[in-house]
């Protein structure tokens, strides 16, 4: 497909036209409608985030940074609950639902401004640092929640109101005279405001990001922090104390590598791959493709967690990845998901896929329990038995940004192209979609992520010719397609899919089959944290061991034979953890024999390894039983 053009070549398929009902998701999905988001709620109500829309509470000066940004948290849970309504209708909810949208509502001023803070608690301050204190990153997922509800309802007056905020926003912020210059610290009104312009079709809510985005990391940026500048002081002495924490280091088109606090910096690209597509601009595209090379390739988790530090919840320097003090936060690899879907639909190559399908898998869903009801903040690779998921956080954007992609996950299995039907994942569902105008109906079926084989039945009204696209992942060394029993070339192109192209008949149907041994995984030997170590993979599933099944041995004493991996026993458990696949199979571990408690080191090794049998389970699924150590990387030997 053509390359030159910035224009997106894919549309996807929304997730109204998909419906899931495969063994893994479709649990989940229920799990999220009827656990977690009204869990959230509830936490929303007890915590005082919905009633902070009432505008009566009162708040100590100085506020913590995580009391300033509160409007955020209702505004996804709205968008997630909103979704939950499209393909779930519930009165209750709805009920819910419209009483909220009616506090953010009447909290907004006559102005338009609409952020309760800086309404009740420190008015004198509006717009006064746009770099720490999240209003813009507040009022775009405010902006997102609107559009959400607008799909759901079809009803506009909250799209009317941030529709008004946006107003707001756009008179005064940009490069016209009388306006102020500025960005917000915190991405995410850029791409909001994208899907405002969709939802509205004004066009100036779509110049604004584009300022918003080009207007980051200029000279002398001093002026977004004007209490810094009414203060005499310099930002760079602030906090972070450098521009790269919210990537406004140098202008957008120069950077290089991701930097900074992650789940800024992948909002950010996001909104610039909207720009890319929307201004049809190679130089946008081309800055994602930058900085994807240098993430995927040097600064990201076999999970797709990314980000491994805690002091600036983001990067440090190229692969840096230690497991056990991982930070990997569940919002990043949400951002790092909306990116890649982004950049699937530009020409259609399958690496972002790759890179949607590893993070769903893993390090994403494993931010929240089986249960629905506690959830993880930080995934780490490796845990001592200390790392719990909890019911809520005193800052809680995990928990109801998980919930806004379970609600809306059939939005990434499938897009359409001029003369094309592209197949991006192969959970077990039924969609509706068309190509070139006319409707075709899929009914894939499959036990997908633990098993390979997959089969689509077509259903047309007439005969038509277009292009299947079937997505090979990068995991995959072998495979087979037929079509209606008789084989077909199936050599993926350079973008990682098998094109079928022929005049397909009512009830066709292809049969996929994926390969899918337990595999070893090898870290860069820049990564010198697990060098001598390996991980293990079936398909997109990153196993773990925790030290409920392996007798508590102590996982980090536990070393794996690469010439056995092959050979571990893969066993369907239906009734453990949900129905999962476990990987059984032999390993040696370092016993204390020969040591005790009154002797720390020697100047001799006493020769005690014991060989065992092990149990590996999903990562997405630790730390739903008996607390305990996990490892993902073991000793290799």
């Amino acid at each position: 497909m053509p390359t030159q053009s910035a224009k997106r070549q894919l549309t996807p398929v929304p997730f109204t036209q998909v419906t899931l009902d495969d063994p893994f998701w479709a649990p989940r999905q229920e799990t999220n409608r009827a656990v977690s988001i009204p869990h959230m709620h509830q936490m929303l109500v007890d915590t005082g985030r919905i009633a902070a829309f009432d505008l009566n509470f009162e708040r100590k000066v100085p506020s913590r940074i995580v009391e300033i940004f509160g409007d955020s948290d209702p505004a996804k849970w709205l968008e997630a609950a909103s979704y939950s309504l499209i393909t779930h209708p519930d009165p209750e909810l709805a009920a819910l639902v419209d009483a909220v949208a009616d506090k953010i509502i009447a909290a907004q001023q006559p102005d338009g401004y609409l952020n309760t803070h800086f309404t009740v608690t420190q008015p004198e301050m509006r717009w006064k640092n746009l770099r720490d204190w999240h209003e813009m990153y507040c009022a775009g997922h405010l902006m997102e929640a609107a559009v959400a509800h607008f799909e759901a309802t079809g009803n506009p007056k909250l799209l009317n109101a941030l529709a008004r905020y946006a107003d707001h926003i756009d008179e005064r912020f940009g490069p016209n005279p009388g306006q102020r210059r500025g960005y917000g610290g915190h991405p995410e009104i850029e791409l909001a405001l994208v899907r405002l312009y969709h939802a509205t079709g004004e066009e100036r809510y779509l110049a604004l990001s584009k300022y918003l985005v080009e207007e980051r990391g200029q000279p002398d940026p001093h002026y977004y922090d004007l209490e810094a500048v009414e203060r005499g002081e310099d930002p760079k002495n602030f906090w972070a104390k450098n521009y790269e924490y919210c990537q406004a280091h140098a202008p957008l088109r120069e950077h290089d590598k991701v930097v900074g606090h992650a789940v800024r910096v992948m909002y950010l690209m996001a909104g610039v791959a909207d720009l890319a597509h929307e201004y049809d601009d190679p130089t946008l595209l081309a800055v994602c493709e930058r900085l994807w090379a240098n993430l995927v390739h040097q600064r990201m988790y076999l999970t797709g967690g990314i980000g491994p530090s805690r002091h600036n919840e983001g990067f440090t320097t190229d692969y840096d990845l230690p497991d056990e003090s991982a930070y990997a936060e569940t919002c990043a690899s949400i951002a790092l998901i909306m990116w890649n879907h982004r950049l699937l639909q530009f020409a259609g190559d399958g690496k972002y896929a790759d890179i949607v399908e590893q993070t769903l898998y893993n390090g994403f869903i494993s931010g929240v329990s089986l249960a629905g009801d506690s959830f993880f903040y930080v995934n780490p690779l490796a845990s001592d038995g200390a790392h719990h998921r909890t019911p809520w956080f005193e800052c809680p954007c995990c928990p109801p940004n998980v919930g806004r992609i379970l609600a809306s996950l059939g939005n990434y299995l499938y897009s359409t192209s001029d003369g094309g039907l592209w197949v991006h994942f192969y959970a077990q569902n039924s969609a509706h979609v068309t190509v070139d105008g006319q409707p075709v109906q899929v009914r894939l079926t499959s036990n997908y992520p633990w098993e390979g084989a997959v089969k689509l039945a077509l259903t047309l009204d007439a005969p038509q010719h277009f292009a299947l696209n079937l997505r090979i992942p990068g995991w995959c060394d072998e495979w087979a397609v037929t079509v209606n029993g008789a084989a077909v070339e199936s050599t993926p192109a350079s973008n990682g899919y098998v094109a079928i192209t022929r005049t397909w008949q009512p009830d066709d149907v292809v049969d996929l089959d994926l390969a899918m041994p337990v595999q070893a995984v090898y870290a860069n030997p820049n990564v010198r944290h697990m060098q001598g170590r390996l991980a293990l993979q079936r398909g997109p599933i990153v196993f773990c061991m925790e030290g409920v099944d392996n007798d508590n041995i102590g996982l980090d004493r536990v070393t794996l034979d690469p010439a056995q991996v092959a050979g571990f026993r893969v066993e369907q458990q239906p009734e453990m953890l949900g129905g999962v696949v476990v990987l059984r199979g032999s390993a040696q571990a370092i016993t204390e024999e020969g040591w005790d408690n009154q002797t720390l080191y020697r100047r001799n090794q006493p020769s005690s390894v014991a060989a065992l049998d092990v149990v590996a389970v999903p990562y997405a699924t630790w730390d739903n039983r008996t607390p305990g150590e996990m490892r993902v990387w073991f000793r290799a030997g």
